[in-house]
């Protein structure tokens, strides 16, 4: 009996032993895990709860030659309350007239705003929603809402900011300015401008902002202010011209509505600089609408046809192997090479006429015959001079999807070369550029032989800071002679100044061009689908010359027209007539200061200009002081008076970038 208690009792001891002992492990394992491990677990708790969510940054604005807005980043609002932040005292006093807000601003009933916030706050809805996408006035309106003024922890205020693209020109210079896009998976797809300079320029840096996840997969911010602040994109500059922008896109909408054509482009350069002052691209939707479809002048590249002719003579003149008195028999407007035969579009040709004669009537005959004559036995040493006055080169532009162009070499493996490659080359067949790469060598020719490179910029700046500005890039300072420079400019002046010139029907007394027309047969593989591409380049004026400019449309209807001289001719000259004329031609273009100049005494039409460009100065001259000061202090900007009257000057200029609670000074007279 003694032996089964003692046996009994060391059982005990030992199962006490062992629960004292686990009981020390537990408490152990507690104070490790508190103590020890417990930021570990601590951060792993929050990481599931909390995170830190990306603020974007203001995208920086695009602006043209004289400070118009092209692009900019207009900030967007959605508005959400935290039911469960407020007091039951707050909520009880302001709910109401809350509600009486909420119903004004969406014209409903506020009956039943109470009701579904009364439900949402019994079912402790921290996230609820009640307006989406304001613009910056309408935000303003929400902070002042009853309950809503009391802030994030008070009142239960969520705001949550995103930003939105927005082009004032309209449709005017889409795909040149461009835009920057990511998708759900990160992939960016890039633009024009807006595109080419957004990593390195235009994007800024985001910020940050700390936010609690609440349930179903909400998050709402923890505090009412940014952990990291964002930080605006620089503006860039470009060197558009918006009336001259204007002028080119009408013009060339005009002819392509007139030819049916499938699509076109226009190009408008500044001779010495090399500025791009223009580019218009627009292609024809089912419908049989025009819109900026594709950027053709960068990335469409196809043979020029009789353009070309300028390269060709400007190699032969150089390797003094003709002269533009050389005489040249047509050979009845027929010749054959390998069974394939050029034409000239006069039936039974010029007769025997000289080069400079032959390049005015535009002899594919003539040209093909000299050329073939100087270069049969040595086409390497034709294609060199191509390659002399950089005809093979890539532009290196910073926009993206440059077009390639194309050479024959009959030295380089597949290098497109054949035996009738010289022939169909000196007419501007078999090569390929895309229009500004034979904008720039027409222009180089108009600049006396000096190449520049095309450009696009003048400056990056911050607010009114200089961070960057852009030079001239000269790719080859004198791409041929002087001497046989200025014989290229004599046979360009001919093309439209003597009566048979091909371009004489643009001719004018009242001003000077020189250029040539082109008329090229594409898809000519297959006849049942043969159409052309219509083209003219040239500059302007003819002695002095200013501007640069192509025109190519591609597929104008055959039955009305596809003659350069006919369908693209007219657009060039428009151009340069209106140019000149500087006639007013801004009557489409809806930019930021004639949204501020039209704005009368009506405050809602103030807080229109301030909510949609919040950074940017809109004009005030002209306006009342009381007009001016609406839109001001709309914007959240601080304003000090000079004199009485109507504005007549401002401290900040209109189309520049501002910061919330800058200055601005308005004299008034």
């Amino acid at each position: 009996m003694q032996s089964t208690e003692k046996s009994i009792m060391n059982k005990l001891y030992f199962t006490s032993g062992v629960m004292f002992i686990f009981a020390l492990l537990v408490v152990y394992k507690l104070l490790t895990i508190q103590f020890v491990q417990g930021d570990h677990y601590r951060s792993l708790a929050l990481d599931k709860t909390t995170k830190d969510d990306i603020i974007p940054a203001n995208r920086g604005n695009v602006y043209s030659l004289d400070g118009s807005l092209l692009a900019t980043s207009v900030p967007k609002y959605d508005i959400r309350i935290d039911l469960v932040a407020p007091s039951v005292r707050n909520y009880e006093a302001f709910i109401e007239s809350l509600c009486d807000s909420l119903a004004n601003f969406h014209n409903t009933s506020s009956a039943e705003f109470k009701r579904k916030l009364r439900l949402a706050r019994q079912n402790k809805n921290r996230y609820f929603l009640l307006a989406r996408n304001l613009e910056y006035s309408q935000y303003l309106q929400f902070r002042n809402f009853p309950l809503l003024n009391l802030g994030a922890f008070k009142g239960g205020l969520i705001v949550e900011q995103s930003t939105k693209r927005d082009y004032p020109l309209g449709a005017i210079a889409q795909r040149l300015i461009g835009y920057e896009r990511f998708d759900d998976q990160g992939n960016v797809t890039r633009v024009g401008i807006d595109g080419a300079f957004g990593k390195k320029y235009l994007r800024g840096k985001n910020g940050q902002r700390r936010k609690q996840k609440i349930g179903k997969g909400q998050w709402k911010p923890i505090e009412d202010f940014n952990q990291v602040e964002p930080q605006d994109g620089y503006d860039v500059y470009t060197t558009i011209d918006v009336n001259i922008q204007d002028i080119a896109h009408h013009a060339l909408l005009e002819q392509l509505e007139k030819y049916k054509a499938d699509h076109g482009t226009v190009v408008v350069m500044e001779t010495k600089t090399g500025e791009i002052r223009a580019i218009s691209n627009l292609g024809r939707s089912k419908e049989g609408l025009y819109y900026e479809r594709l950027n053709y002048a960068v990335g469409e590249s196809h043979e020029p046809g009789s353009t070309f002719k300028l390269m060709a003579l400007a190699v032969a003149l150089e390797d003094k192997v003709i002269d533009t008195t050389s005489m040249i028999d047509t050979k009845k407007g027929v010749l054959s090479f390998y069974g394939k035969k050029v034409k000239d579009s006069k039936k039974g040709g010029y007769g025997v006429v000289s080069i400079a004669k032959a390049f005015e009537v535009s002899s594919n005959t003539a040209i093909v015959k000299a050329i073939h004559t100087a270069y049969k036995h040595q086409p390497e040493k034709f294609v060199d001079g191509l390659y002399r006055m950089n005809l093979q080169d890539s532009l290196e532009l910073p926009l993206i999807g440059e077009g390639k162009s194309i050479i024959p070499d009959p030295r380089i493996k597949n290098g497109r070369w054949s035996g009738i490659a010289l022939q169909w080359m000196a007419y501007g067949y078999g090569v390929s550029f895309t229009p500004l790469q034979t904008l720039t060598f027409y222009n180089a020719i108009a600049n006396d032989g000096v190449m520049v490179k095309p450009k696009f910029l003048r400056e990056i700046k911050e607010i009114e800071t200089s961070i960057e500005t852009f030079d001239t890039e000269v790719i080859n300072s004198q791409i041929c002679s002087k001497e046989t420079v200025k014989k290229l400019q004599q046979l360009l002046k001919n093309v439209v100044e003597k009566k048979h010139g091909t371009g004489h029907g643009l001719y004018s007394d009242k001003f000077s061009m020189a250029g040539k027309t082109g008329t090229c047969q594409k898809d000519y593989a297959n006849k049942e689908q043969l159409n052309y591409i219509s083209s003219f380049s040239g500059y302007f004026p003819a002695d002095d010359p200013k501007y640069s400019c192509i025109v190519v449309i591609h597929e104008p209807d055959k039955s009305v027209g596809y003659y350069g001289a006919d369908v693209s001719g007219p657009v060039f000259k428009k151009i340069a007539q209106k140019i000149y004329t500087n006639a007013p031609v801004i009557d489409e273009i809806y930019d930021v200061n004639q949204k501020s100049e039209a704005v009368e005494a009506n405050y809602d039409q103030y807080y229109a200009v301030a909510q949609k460009y919040i950074t940017i100065m809109p004009n005030l001259k002209g306006m009342s002081a009381m007009d001016a000061i609406a839109i001001l202090e709309n914007m959240g900007l601080k304003v000090k008076l000079q004199g009485r009257g109507t504005v007549s000057k401002q401290s900040i200029k209109s189309g520049q970038k501002i910061k919330p609670q800058s200055l601005i000074t308005l004299v008034l007279s």
